[in-house]
Order: structure tokens, then C-alpha cells, then sequence
């Protein structure tokens, strides 16, 4: 069984503007037959997060995500261990749909991947061509869904594992068109 993991963070921001991790979603895809799993769903918190910096964080606007949900989560170095397990007992690989995004922010808090796979996100650009200015653009998790599912009630949650979980059949539905491939 060809079993992948599929991985999608929240966060209080970007990387480079010192965001925070604020929810970890991991979902198993059997490329077999496209099933799916949750693996892990856990709302988080790192060191040094203030109240503030979760209220005006675009997460907290745009999603179920609560301030309080955060502040009572186990921290992310007590979760790390478990993730870290459940990255590495999966050998056929990883992927997130902006995996730059997530296994940077992961990456630049510790986390190994021995085997990351292509960005699905990456991958649908040239398929769905939806136009931009230089070409065409990266498809966001909707564009994407819809462009290989058509016009669904699906609205992206932006939650860790229900995002990872719609991923995975954007990520099944790659692998069976033979354009994401396992290593």
C-alpha cells in the first residue's frame, strides 16, 4: 500500500514576519484507492505567542480558529515528538499543497522530512492555467478543488486537517491523471 501523508499548518502569520504555528493537520491518502485519513488534528501554540498577535492574526479573522482554542493547547514542543513520529513512520513521503510554506515554517522549528514529495499547489498551476499577469497563477485550495471537481459546496475551512483532508483528494486526483508521482 503507497500510503502518503499530507500536511497543512496555521499560522498567526508569515515566516518571515516571525509568525507562529498555530495548528497542525496531517491526513493520511492511499494512492491505491484515494482514502483518506485524519492522522493528527491538534490546535497548538508556540513560545512567546501573545494574546495580541492571535487576535490580529489573519487566522483568527478568517477561520473557526478561537484566541482560546490557542491559548489552552498543549505547545508545540510538547506535540513535536508525535508529529515528528508520525512524518517519519510513513516512507513513501510528504506533501503540503504550498509545501515552501508549510515544511519551511516546520523545517525552521526543527521538524526532518526524509521524504518530501512535489507541491500538489505547484503541480495544478500549469492544469488549471488560470491567468495572471506573468503567465499563470498558483491555484488556491478552491480553484483547484473546483477545477478538477467542478462547482461544489466546498468553501476551504482554512483549519489544519479539513484543508489537509481536501488536499488529499486534489493531491489523489493528481496521481491518477500521472502527474504527481512518488520518488
Amino acid at each position: 500500500m503507497e500510503k502518503i501523508l499530507i500536511v497543512d499548518i496555521e499560522t498567526t502569520g508569515f515566516l518571515q514576519q516571525k509568525g507562529k504555528i498555530v495548528e497542525i493537520g496531517i491526513v493520511e491518502l492511499d494512492l491505491a484507492n484515494g482514502e483518506k485519513k485524519i492522522i493528527f488534528d491538534q490546535v497548538t501554540h508556540e513560545k512567546g505567542i501573545t494574546k495580541e498577535e492571535c487576535e490580529n492574526s489573519w487566522i483568527i479573522k478568517n477561520s473557526n480558529l478561537t484566541v482560546e482554542e490557542i491559548r489552552t493547547s498543549k505547545s508545540l514542543d510538547k506535540l513535536k515528538p508525535e508529529v515528528q513520529d508520525i512524518i517519519n513512520s510513513y516512507r513513501f513521503g510528504i506533501t503540503a499543497y504550498n509545501n515552501a510554506f508549510d515544511f519551511g515554517f516546520m523545517e525552521n522549528r526543527g521538524f526532518i522530512f526524509p521524504k518530501k514529495l512535489a507541491c500538489p499547489m505547484k503541480l495544478s498551476t500549469g492544469i488549471c492555467q488560470i491567468p495572471s499577469a506573468r503567465g499563470f497563477k498558483w491555484p488556491t485550495v478552491e480553484e483547484a478543488y473546483e477545477f478538477f471537481f467542478g462547482k461544489t459546496t466546498y468553501i476551504e475551512a482554512h483549519r489544519g486537517a479539513d484543508d489537509a483532508y481536501h488536499e488529499a483528494d486534489i493531491v489523489y486526483e493528481l496521481y491518477k491523471r500521472g502527474v504527481f508521482k512518488l520518488l
